[in-house]
């Protein structure tokens, strides 16, 4: 059975694989044939492996196709920290009987998206709604409290397009 090697070019790296036979590796028997792949011989298959991909990027049928993003207004604006994150945060208290969900860094109007967490995060007849109280701590801080709802705070965000 003879070996076989498959040789596959992306854009990125070079990939030797080799179909291994009963009598050993196949690297060590053959390193003439890897000697003749040297860079120059692989630079034209890179260089227009690039050259498509900037083109590609750059042609006008993909920035039509492209849907572009929807620029919704809202009373309020929640700016993410240093690390993309959203600053949605908890804290323990009371020796671990009280849960409390800060929401950091609200700008502008506070006030409506208090209303509407209280009002939209859960549904109105489920017990999460009844246990949930939002407040609001100093100038731009929400403080939620009843509950651990911490990703729930964060998914709602997310999803408004914070």
């Amino acid at each position: 059975m003879p070996l076989q090697a498959l040789l596959f070019l992306s854009s990125s790296a070079l990939l030797l694989v080799s179909c291994g036979s009963k009598s050993g590796s196949f690297w060590p028997k053959h390193p003439p044939m890897l000697a003749t792949l040297r860079q120059s011989h692989l630079a034209p298959s890179f260089r227009l492996a690039r050259l498509l991909a900037q083109r590609a990027a750059v042609s006008p049928t993909a920035s039509v196709t492209a849907p572009k993003p929807v620029s919704v207004k809202y009373p309020y604006f929640i700016s993410r920290n240093t690390r993309g994150n959203l600053p949605v945060y908890t804290d323990v208290r009371n020796g671990g009987t009280r849960y409390l969900v800060l929401v950091r860094n609200v700008d502008g109007n506070i006030d409506a998206l208090a209303r509407e967490l209280s009002q939209k995060l859960f549904p109105k007849d489920s017990p999460e709604a009844s246990r949930i109280k939002v407040e609001i701590g100093r100038s731009n801080n929400l403080v939620i409290t009843g509950g651990r709802w911490k990703n729930d705070v964060v998914e709602y965000l997310k999803a408004k397009g914070f």
